[in-house]
């Protein structure tokens, strides 16, 4: 079923990517952020009269939560785990949060440069209970674009 001009995606079908590799699909994506200072700056006119501007200023980084259910994704698992131990040479990867349409072809695409895990959270586990587990993993970033 392809998308009619007019319609708009859906939230339920998303993955990240890691060097470009489809690593995860994701259970749901929290506080994906974009932040840039504004400059603003005030002239006179060739007229005499005050004139007040806002341009770009500086991006800054940002910060995206992602759940995600516990599974044996070991590209996902060792990013986390290389970040966790500090070795920022290898952590430090280009992410993707990938958008996509009921066919799963990818719509929409939020490229996060220089991305590395920074806090991990495991559900809860209990003795008798039916339920999936999951890890909620904050991301940082240093950038992001948007396609």
């Amino acid at each position: 079923m392809s998308m009619a001009p007019g319609d708009t995606l859906t939230s339920h079908n998303f993955g990240l990517q890691i060097d470009g590799v489809m690593v995860e699909y994701l259970k749901k994506v929290e506080v994906l952020s974009f932040q840039q200072d504004v400059i603003e700056y005030q002239q006179v006119s060739a007229t005499g009269q005050p004139k007040v501007s806002k341009m770009p200023g500086v991006q800054k980084a940002g910060e995206c939560t992602v759940v995600r259910g516990m599974t044996h994704s070991s590209a996902f698992t060792e990013w986390i785990k290389e970040s966790i131990e500090g070795r920022m040479s290898t952590a430090r990867k280009n992410a993707t949060i990938l958008v996509m349409d009921p066919e799963s072809n990818p719509v929409k695409r939020y490229n996060l440069r220089n991305a590395w895990c920074c806090k991990i959270d495991a559900s809860s586990v209990e003795a008798g209970a039916a339920s999936a587990l999951t890890e909620t993993v904050t991301i940082t970033y240093e950038e992001l674009v948007i396609e």
